[in-house]
């Protein structure tokens, strides 16, 4: 208790920088999963995809960033173990994000997609053994994520066989797939658009004051997806083709309206993104910083300083910025050979799989979520469509991640009670 009543500005000084540290690493590790297929489907530039995903990911966390926040905070450790304790508490959520973003920073130097939502919880759990002993840890709740991370991809992986074996039969596998591309693809237009309303309308629109009830987020939602489906059925309907082209310039064609929806869905994607793993960045700063300012009480429940949210989004735009290429090239391009139809199918399966996650407040990784998806694609097309040798490289790293935060934190944590006493 005397470390926070000595130094509670200092904690949360230090706690600050290091979130935006962590907040930077889920930017240039995480960007993959927002952007990487579109950047690989070549239907954005990288530059495109940056400034894109600038924008949505900053309004996913800042807007509706709150519900799986809660979960980080409060849910993997329980917090009535360090009651007697606080200052461990807060040395504790220091060290983890330390851990967890200098991991990711070195993850991103290297092009490693791993899962941010490991190394945040692997640290956690990590400080919490040492700390109090492994009866603060929560383990039902930590077994509901690992259970999730096998879940999540299996979800999106089947959302995305069925988006994609449903855009081959429709439009693909007819006699004229230009003429049935116009006229099915303003339906997948309008199903991208209800994702993305529904996730803003019901979570993102409270944070900002305007609260509506299920049913009026619920029609809005449609009403807004129904006038994007008119507007791109009205763009798509003023493309000229030249009908005597051969099939391969049909197949091309189609494509091409595809890459409309692959913007549609890197917004999606972005948006999805940002509001469920900001929590990774600001759930343990949000933690430090509400106990510091009631003097050391752990309450069961806090709200978020109004600084902290705009603090996560900021960082993680500044990290895709900066770092974001490299594991943006490996998860566009490694796993499988995309197309814009493919990745239209991918994408929207991981953004769908992410906001239902988000919407729980179950923390999830949208690394997996997509890899699961990507994997959902390939294997539509048959095993052999996908480099295996990428995908156990990616796995390999995700086994490592876990450890490596748990790992790093305990040093951290170690060193931080040595310095602070």
């Amino acid at each position: 208790m005397d470390i926070i009543a000595n130094y509670g500005t200092t904690l949360v000084l230090i706690a600050a920088v290091f979130g935006f540290l962590m907040a930077w690493g889920i930017g240039a590790n995480d960007v993959a999963n927002a952007m990487g297929t579109s950047v690989g489907t070549k239907s954005l530039t990288i530059r495109q995809a940056i400034i894109i995903a600038m924008i949505f990911e900053f309004a996913g966390a800042y807007l509706a960033g709150g519900e799986v926040t809660a979960t980080i905070r409060n849910g993997i450790i329980d917090p009535g173990s360090f009651v007697d304790t606080p200052d461990l508490l807060v040395l504790g959520m220091i060290s983890s994000l330390l851990a967890a973003g200098a991991w990711l920073i070195v993850a991103s130097y290297f092009g490693w997609p791993v899962s941010t939502t490991h190394s945040i919880v692997g640290a956690i759990v990590g400080f919490g053994v040492v700390s109090i002993g492994p009866e603060s840890v929560q383990w039902s709740k930590f077994g509901g994520i690992v259970g999730s991370w096998v879940v999540t991809p299996a979800l999106s992986g089947l959302i995305a066989y069925f988006m994609f074996i449903s855009v081959q039969k429709l439009i693909f596998n007819t006699e004229d797939p230009l003429s049935n591309a116009k006229r099915y693809v303003p339906f997948y237009m309008f199903l991208t658009s209800l994702v993305i309303c529904l996730v803003t309308i019901k979570k993102g629109l409270t944070h900002v004051g305007l609260h509506l009830t299920d049913v009026e987020g619920a029609m809005l939602s449609v009403l807004i997806s129904v006038l994007v489906a008119i507007a791109g059925w009205l763009y798509i309907r003023g493309q000229r083709y030249n009908p005597q082209d051969d099939s391969k310039m049909h197949y091309a064609n189609v494509e091409k309206v595809f890459g409309i929806l692959m913007i549609i869905t890197a917004c999606a994607m972005a948006f999805a993104h940002g509001s469920n793993d900001v929590a990774n960045a600001i759930g343990p700063l949000s933690a430090v910083a509400s106990i510091v300012a009631a003097g050391g009480e752990i309450g069961g429940s806090s709200h978020i300083a109004w600084w902290i949210l705009p603090l996560g989004g900021i960082g993680i735009v500044i990290g895709l910025a900066t770092m974001g290429e490299k594991v943006m090239a490996t998860v566009g391009t490694g796993i499988t050979h995309l197309t814009p139809s493919r990745g239209f199918a991918a994408q929207l399966a991981t953004a769908a799989t992410v906001v239902i996650a988000s919407g729980t407040g179950l923390p999830i990784s949208t690394t997996q979520t997509l890899v699961g998806a990507v994997m959902g694609v390939g294997l539509a097309r048959g095993i052999a469509a996908l480099n295996l040798g990428v995908l156990r490289n990616i796995v390999v790293s995700w086994i490592i991640t876990l450890p490596a935060g748990a790992i790093l934190a305990i040093i951290i944590f170690y060193v931080l009670r040595f310095f602070f006493s």
